[in-house]
């Protein structure tokens, strides 16, 4: 419709595409945040790395739970970061507010 009525590709992916898009935008940023904690890479490659150079949160957590068996520590440190994570998420929602176009009536 907008190129019929003459609009250049430039216009109809600035005003059409891209807030078409606007939703998805924000669930990959959600998700990408909530997957921002590095465990995999550092546990299989260097599990902390010399001095702890690459010991990474998560591995942090899991050191204390499975290594050390701190379980109360671990779980203590485990909330932290559920809080962490649900301020982080909350905040992206609110701002995103006012640019996440979703369909009106």
């Amino acid at each position: 419709a907008a190129s019929i009525d003459g609009a250049s590709a430039r216009r109809q992916l600035w005003h059409v595409t891209i807030p078409m898009l606007t939703p998805v935008i924000l669930y990959n940023v959600i998700i990408d945040v909530i997957n921002f904690q590095v465990f995999a890479y550092a546990f299989v490659m260097t599990k902390g790395g010399p001095n702890d150079a690459s010991l990474f949160y998560v591995l942090y957590i899991y050191r204390h739970a499975f290594e050390l068996f701190q379980m109360g520590y671990a779980s203590a440190l485990s909330v932290i970061l559920f809080v962490i994570i649900l301020i982080i998420t909350v905040l992206l929602l609110k701002v995103s507010t006012p640019l996440v176009q979703y369909e009106r009536l």
